[in-house]
């Protein structure tokens, strides 16, 4: 079995072969852009995706800088603040119609209300003395769903009396 020394700090030999300068111009050029990177750590992700090591094993990257951590928290924070407002002016839009809807409801009943206290007084102000009573119409203004007939029924009103009278006065 192979012994590795418990030394920490390991290190890589290039030769002045091709091959190991063409590697290690490759290691170069992939380093340049991200100064943050080390030659350890580019060795070490080769070493865990050479032997197949699963995500779940590997360590995490290097800690993120304070800096972008707060730059990502200020983002969030502000789009948590865009949508509250968006959601905010909805609802408020949403309350206000349900608000005006409500005084148009309230209005439509304190009519109804008026016509239903009216009403009796349309049926007792017909003249009992004619033979076929009319239908009075109560037109209901365009706010209201329907136009309501009533029909006085003087049937119940008439004396009997009257109704016999009444009966000689058309033959005479």
């Amino acid at each position: 079995m192979f012994q590795w020394s418990k030394k920490v700090v390991k290190s890589v030999t290039f030769n002045p072969e091709v091959a190991d300068e063409s590697l290690l111009s490759l290691v170069e050029s992939h380093l340049e852009p991200q100064p943050d990177k080390t030659f350890s750590d580019l060795c070490k992700e080769a070493l865990w995706q050479f032997l197949c090591v699963p995500e779940a094993v590997k360590p995490a990257s290097k800690p993120i800088a304070a800096e972008s951590v707060e730059q990502k928290i200020d983002e969030l924070q502000r789009q948590v603040a865009d949508l509250e407002e968006r959601f905010f002016a909805k609802e408020s839009n949403r309350l206000e119609a349900m608000e005006r809807h409500i005084v148009q409801l309230t209005q439509q009943m304190a009519h109804l209300a008026i016509l239903v206290t009216e009403r009796p007084q349309i049926i007792h102000h017909q003249p009992p003395t004619s033979p076929a009573p009319a239908p009075v119409v109560s037109t209901v203004p365009t706010m209201e769903m329907v136009n309501t007939t009533y029909a006085a029924t003087p049937s119940e009103d008439v004396d009997p009396v009257i109704s016999r009278l009444s009966q000689f006065l058309d033959d005479f």
